[in-house]
């Protein structure tokens, strides 16, 4: 049975202290609540994985993560944050391959294949980012723009392997904009990249492979995107900062 995940992305936003208010009000209202069945995970800046790790603690179904980690095991590379690093701090889920990262940082398939192998390697569960720009939506070609994603990061995975790993779908033509992919729109996407997985890895394995939604999904359009055969939770940016947004859109199932 596919996992119901719901991940918040903070993205480069909050100092310590907004920080903390945060996840406290989130595992307050997770707790009060009593939400059950759906895994909600916290994606924080580097800075604050300790200090968010401490705030969850023992909460039930609340995990944390990283949006990012770098595609060596260790050395001589400033500025980077190993996976074996983040698996230390308590995380068990990271981002893989953000479109920001893929736009931004110039993140290549390959590359994003040897972080994946990194997050695997040290218990981590990869969420791994998936999506077309506009031009591409609007050329028609989306399906096999983000079929191709997957085929060149992830298709020389072994079967045990692809079974660790989460997949996440962002229109990035829907990120901060204003405009949200329609859940039909989102169903067609999520159910093209199932049967892509099926076509390399088998139906069965396919079945089971949790794909998330990350199109500036909030309160208001996740229980009509949730409801989706083939969307099982979200990849959440903005409404994650705010701790009622976030934790009605785990309880959005």
């Amino acid at each position: 049975m596919r996992k119901k995940i719901v991940a918040g992305n903070w993205k480069m936003n909050l100092t310590f202290e907004e920080g903390q208010k945060l996840t406290s009000e989130i595992v307050n209202m997770l707790k009060d609540e009593n939400i059950k069945d759906v895994i909600a995970v916290l994606n924080p800046p580097f800075v604050h994985l300790y200090p968010v790790k401490k705030l969850i603690g023992d909460t039930p179904n609340l995990f944390l993560g990283s949006q990012n980690c770098s595609d060596k095991a260790s050395g001589a590379y400033t500025g980077e944050t190993s996976a074996a690093m983040l698996a230390s701090f308590g995380a068990t889920y990271v981002i893989i391959g953000h479109s920001e990262r893929r736009e931004y940082f110039k993140e290549s398939n390959q590359l994003l294949t040897e972080k994946t192998k990194q997050a695997l390697a040290n218990g981590l569960t990869p969420i791994f980012c998936c999506g077309e720009p506009l031009e591409i939506r609007e050329a028609e070609t989306h399906e096999a723009y983000v079929k191709q994603q997957l085929t060149e990061s992830l298709f020389d995975f072994s079967p045990e392997e692809m079974s660790k790993i989460v997949i996440a779908y962002e229109p990035i033509w829907a990120i901060g904009t204003g405009r949200t992919a329609s859940s039909d729109q989102a169903q067609e996407m999520h159910a093209a990249l199932r049967s892509h997985l099926a076509s390399k890895f088998g139906k069965e394995l396919a079945d089971n492979i949790s794909i998330l939604y990350g199109g500036s999904a909030n309160p208001g359009n996740a229980k009509d995107l949730f409801s989706k055969p083939d969307v099982d939770g979200g990849l959440i940016g903005g409404a994650s900062l705010k701790s009622r947004d976030f934790v009605e859109i785990v309880k959005s199932f």
